[in-house]
């Protein structure tokens, strides 16, 4: 049995999320550091940053160090006819941070569910993705849209990728005056740039979006997927963290790879996302795949915003001993204050490089304050 008291932050998170996905039947997952640059190249519209490390093998291969799990995944893994395969991974992936705009090595963790991607499979990845936000923190927020109803409504009218895009743009940005604009510049119908203009506002609380999707919910296509919606949203009805679930869509992904559900969760106290997910056919298709996918990423770096320690010094007691201490007894008296909960440095002379909270004396019996 692993002590967790002796965990850092990352690496309890780490603990308690893989016992969480076991426990779900997914499969650990491991990977090299690095893949060849052209998976990344082909895909950069799917990364979170388009900053790749790149380096050239011994072979004159391009190499990069890897900037995302999920691609490395499905090009090394293969499709399992009527089979859903289950994998989970812990994985350093090495991006540019968002705060210091330098290379860093981010710790990542996450799932992924490869194959049937039916009703119950996407159910589970939400709620797994609930847990584990639940998992890191109690004052969490999870918020699901659906692509196909922005692919459905753009549909409508074929304006063109270009348009697609600068639309997306503006729905995730809650952004009605410029997206009004855009469909001005693009000559789209008043009945699309109205039902567009609707859209937007469209976010918050499960029951009340879905009786808003109603009015404009008319065609086959978004008739299907609001009765999704209205599913899952049954479906955490019945769950302890209803309350900790929205919906919300001005959270869209690139088209090119997304489809269906998409998701991401938030940790008071840290001010970006913690996890994103959502539904990748395309991207599979993409990549020559016939299997569907569904999968989250959880960014354990940023839990440094919620375990940054107040204390101003490394350990609690610093304890100094001499030449004719001896070792058993000082180990005992050691031990004893370990075993309370102190951290310990035990030093011949007092330490110029630690900052201690207390400083303390062996006298060869008991340990006593320092004089």
């Amino acid at each position: 049995m692993i002590d967790e008291s002796i965990l850092k932050a990352e690496e309890k998170a780490v603990y308690n999320l893989r016992s969480l996905y076991a426990r779900y039947g997914y499969q650990p997952y491991k990977m090299s550091k690095f893949e060849e640059y052209d998976l990344y190249a082909r895909n950069k519209d799917f990364l979170v940053s388009d900053g790749i490390i790149s380096f050239t093998d011994t072979n004159g291969k391009l190499m990069a160090l890897k900037p995302d799990v999920t691609l490395s995944i499905l090009k090394n893994s293969k499709d399992v006819p009527h089979c859903t395969q289950r994998v989970y991974y812990n994985e350093n992936v090495y991006r540019i941070s968002g705060d210091t705009h330098q290379f860093k090595e981010i710790m990542q963790t996450g799932l992924e569910c490869i194959g049937i991607i039916d009703f119950f499979n996407t159910t589970e990845v939400l709620k797994l993705a609930a847990r584990s936000l639940e998992t890191l923190s109690p004052n969490y927020v999870l918020e699901i849209s659906h692509m196909g109803i922005l692919n459905a409504l753009l549909e409508e009218e074929d304006a063109g990728d270009r348009f697609n895009e600068e639309i997306t743009s503006c729905l995730d940005e809650k952004n009605p005056h410029e997206l009004s604009r855009i469909c001005r510049k693009y000559q789209v119908s008043d009945t699309l740039r109205e039902k567009l203009l609707e859209f937007v506002h469209i976010y918050g609380e499960r029951h009340q979006v879905l009786r808003d999707l109603d009015a404009f919910c008319d065609t086959v296509p978004l008739i299907a997927a609001k009765e999704e919606l209205q599913r899952i949203s049954d479906v955490f009805d019945e769950t302890p963290y209803s309350d900790k679930v929205r919906f919300d869509f001005s959270l869209v992904n690139d088209m090119k790879y997304y489809n269906g559900i998409v998701f991401q969760g938030f940790i008071a106290g840290i001010p970006e996302v913690v996890l994103t997910g959502g539904q990748y056919d395309r991207l599979l298709s993409r990549m020559g795949r016939k299997s569907s996918g569904l999968g989250f990423a959880i960014y354990l770096d940023l839990l440094d915003y919620l375990h940054q320690d107040p204390r101003d010094y490394d350990v609690d007691v610093v304890v100094l001993y001499n030449d004719d201490t001896q070792r058993e007894a000082l180990e005992k008296a050691v031990e004893g204050l370990r075993s309370e909960g102190e951290t310990v440095s035990v030093q011949r002379e007092i330490p110029g490089h630690l900052n201690f909270r207390k400083l303390m004396n062996f006298n060869g019996e008991e340990i006593v304050p320092y004089e």
